[in-house]
């Protein structure tokens, strides 16, 4: 996620990685894969072996409940640029609920930028500004590079299912309330 296209990307900014430059790498790296042995890009294909694929401990971070139109969501939140960089990788879609997801929290409003690199499930994506007003909404495809962008400024980020948003008529303009619950001792 990049705040804005003139500034240069800041350490943990970019979400499920680094920008253009891995990009180009893991593109170089599957091509190579492909030219000496037949391997293909899927999930965990960068890994060396007995490396796991990284992922959040959703059940170790703050957890949060998000309400739009009177519907919850229950979410873990992602508020240090490892927990945002990571995000919801490798993460099946059996392994989170149907009304569950993640919240990304930035300490200020801004143009925010996500992709889907290493998610190996669909996820809708809504941005949503300090006011709690939700600027901009996308389907993102599983492992997919290509840049999401919130268009308006933003502070959070709440991904959840592929298709939850539409089958809940949860759009740009709609309001969402966001209730931070207390942090594990």
């Amino acid at each position: 996620m990049r705040p804005d296209r003139r500034d240069p990307p800041r350490r943990g900014e970019m979400r499920h990685g680094h920008g253009r430059f891995d990009v180009l790498r893991a593109t170089a790296a599957c091509l190579g894969c492909l030219l000496i042995g037949g391997c293909g890009c899927e999930r965990g294909s960068d890994l060396r072996p007995g490396q796991q694929a990284e992922r959040n401990d959703r059940s170790q971070m703050e957890q949060a409940t998000v309400t739009i139109k009177g519907h919850e969501f229950q979410v873990a939140v992602a508020r240090t640029p490892d927990e945002q960089r990571v995000g919801l990788m490798n993460v099946a879609s059996d392994e989170l609920g149907q009304d569950e997801g993640m919240l990304f929290v930035f300490p200020r409003e801004r143009q925010l930028y996500f992709w889907m690199k290493n998610t190996i499930m669909p996820l809708d994506i809504a941005y949503i500004n300090a006011q709690g007003q939700i600027v901009q909404t996308h389907t993102m495809k599983a492992l997919d590079t290509s840049q999401y962008p919130s268009v308006r400024p933003a502070q959070y980020a709440l991904e959840v299912h592929a298709g939850r948003l539409e089958a809940l008529s949860i759009r740009q303009g709609d309001v969402a309330q966001i209730t931070f619950k207390a942090l594990k001792p």
